[in-house]
């Protein structure tokens, strides 16, 4: 990817290399929260003959995510990622141990949802070998490329899935870590809650999320437990939640932020809640879709600040 200054004509940024491994854990480490929206727990992890880079928490989804740094090309993120997660799922007392030793808060073993348990590789580069690797609708392990700027800067990006219709199960009965971790690790997709209701809901659905796509060039669905969240740079402004009849829109915005002269929008900020975010909006049919599109554009330009 080149990157230009435009201050004086096109200056071309040229990209710097990280010059250890180190480098891009310290970064990342000390800005998790504003990069992937988690919690750092613990640098350099030791347990059992492994050694976590940095583990995080995910506060949204209740789950413990590992994460690795790497320059070197030559490894399986396969491989390695689910060693990870079995070395997570038989030892998660160790785990719920070291988060309450380093958190202000105290951790239940039943407050932890361990099937969202993942993996996060960040490097400087991937190689297509493994990119494709990750081509598994329901694989718990994600690559993310980081990229360093004679400009001071930094680029930080996801590797998209190309083609991920097939199962991580399709492989797993050659290799049992896989097998035994697919067992409670789960990977959640749109069709697991488009099955769950009516066809009025999913073409109900299915128009909405067109409008919201169509907000900006950038703007990705993530698939959760409960939820299906729509994003904008890395930051999730809305999220939708599928019920027998209807929809529920929940904005990421706190409360006292909403500019909402027909007051569809309900504060459960002091309500429990799936999705992120203050408001609420039940919808049940396109009738004020234009109106509730006016809205969503207020979230998503807050998650672009």
């Amino acid at each position: 990817m080149a990157i230009y200054n435009i201050d004086n004509g096109l200056d071309y940024i040229k990209e710097i290399s990280f010059k250890y491994e180190k480098e891009i854990q310290t970064l990342l480490e000390c800005n998790l929260k504003t990069l992937l929206n988690l919690e750092f727990i613990r640098t350099e992890y030791a347990l059992n003959n492994f050694r976590i880079d940095s583990l995080a928490f995910d506060t949204e989804n209740k789950s413990f995510i590992i994460i690795e740094y790497k320059r070197d090309k030559n490894f399986s993120v396969i491989d390695q990622g689910y060693a990870y997660l079995s070395l997570m799922l038989n030892n998660k007392a160790d785990f719920i141990l070291e988060f309450n030793e380093s958190q202000q808060s105290t951790l239940k073993r039943t407050d932890v949802d361990w099937s969202q348990s993942k993996v996060i590789f960040i490097s400087p580069m991937f190689t297509n070998y493994q990119k494709e690797a990750i081509n598994f609708r329901d694989l718990p392990i994600e690559l993310w490329e980081i990229k360093k700027f004679e400009n001071n800067t930094i680029s930080f990006e996801q590797i998209q899935k190309t083609s991920a219709k097939e199962s991580i199960k399709t492989i797993s009965g050659n290799n049992e870590t896989v097998e035994i971790v697919s067992k409670e690790v789960k990977v959640y997709i749109e069709q697991d809650h488009l099955q769950k209701v009516d066809f009025e809901t999913r073409e109900l659905y299915e128009s909405v999320k067109e409008r919201i796509i169509g907000l900006a060039d950038n703007v990705t669905t993530q698939p959760k437990k409960q939820t299906i969240g729509f994003k904008i740079d890395n930051n999730i402004f809305c999220d939708l939640v599928l019920q027998g009849k209807g929809l529920k829109i929940y904005l990421n915005l706190k409360s006292g932020d909403l500019q909402d002269q027909k007051q569809i929008a309900r504060d459960v900020s002091n309500v429990g809640h799936w999705g992120n975010g203050a408001y609420e909006i039940k919808l049940s049919d396109l009738d004020d879709i234009d109106y509730i599109i006016s809205l969503l554009k207020q979230a998503l330009r807050k998650n672009k600040e």
